[in-house]
């Protein structure tokens, strides 16, 4: 059973057509989801951090999995700002049993 209540695909986007978590930059959710895929580690790593940052919670989970966040762990750090201790807890508690 998953306890996570990601944000619907329809409503991530706003009305020109970026998803809320890119509010800043020029992306189609489409371009952000195929860099995730073939870009090189350090832009992963930035957009990865950029999601996690901005996202909900639950809405990092949709476009990346625990173990894409845990191997870019040491690249994405400088990228989540003051999320990084909420980010460094929920890692650490998913570890246990």
């Amino acid at each position: 059973m998953s306890l996570l209540n990601p944000t619907p695909r329809d409503c991530l986007l706003d009305a020109q057509a970026r998803p809320y978590f890119l509010w800043d930059v020029d992306m189609t959710l489409e371009r952000f989801e195929h860099l995730l895929r073939t870009a090189d580690r350090e832009t992963r790593a930035y957009l990865v951090g950029k999601l996690m940052r901005q996202a909900k919670p639950d809405d990092v989970f949709t476009f990346v999995g625990e173990a894409d966040i845990r191997d870019l762990w040491s690249d994405v750090q400088p990228y989540l700002g003051k999320t990084r201790d909420f980010w460094q807890w929920l890692m650490t508690a998913r570890e246990r049993p």
